[in-house]
């Protein structure tokens, strides 16, 4: 990812998860796709961040 996405990335997700730390597994691809970033970035700053994921797609959250 470059490093200009990084905190645009992380100041999205802090965002849309708000106090709770809570992100729809939806709503991480769409900002995957509207960030131009990989969605195992995502994922992974998620994981940095403390953000939960729920209503995954997979079944697997």
């Amino acid at each position: 990812m470059a490093a200009g996405n990084i905190p645009r990335l992380i100041e999205t997700l802090k965002a849309q998860a708000g106090d709770e730390k809570r992100l729809a597994c939806a709503e991480a691809f769409k900002i995957a796709r509207d960030l131009d970033v990989p969605l195992a970035d995502v994922g992974r700053t998620c994981n940095e961040l403390g953000i939960k994921m729920m209503q995954c797609q997979l079944g697997c959250f």
